[in-house]
């Protein structure tokens, strides 16, 4: 959300700490590191692009390297299944779900959204994403 505000400047949780809880300790580093946003400032406008999280940072770049997959997700069609439409940028980085390899089972059908699986694995290296295997 903060992507399309450009007069602030967007602060997130570690994404590699999110699946093991809210941490006291990373809540007040980021207090701090908004405190010395606030007292320091920041230039404005801020690019939306350095103001993703590193999830929507892969996200977006994925749609820039794969327009297959860009169009798949963004454009309602007869040919596109409503369940690729259905996306949480999280369930997609980490291939949870229709994301994954396996696919998603609905209704006894195996439900699988066609992607490049080693394009989004390199993007999840550069953006220091670890794999999330799910609970």
């Amino acid at each position: 959300m903060t992507s399309g505000a450009p007069y602030i400047k967007g602060l997130y949780y570690p994404i590699n700490e999110r699946p093991k809880g809210i941490k006291t300790s990373e809540v007040v580093k980021l207090i701090r590191q908004a405190g010395q946003l606030i007292f320091n400032g920041f230039s404005m406008p801020v690019n939306p692009r350095k103001n993703l999280a590193p999830d929507g940072q892969l996200f977006v770049e994925m749609c820039q390297r794969d327009q297959a997959f860009c169009s798949l997700v963004t454009k309602r069609s007869g040919n596109t299944s409503g369940f690729c439409l259905n996306l949480w940028v999280e369930d997609f980085v980490h291939e949870n779900g229709q994301w994954s390899e396996a696919g998603l089972a609905d209704n006894g059908k195996n439900i699988s959204c066609p992607f490049n699986h080693t394009l989004l694995r390199e993007l999840r290296i550069k953006y220091n994403i670890k794999h999330n295997l799910g609970p």
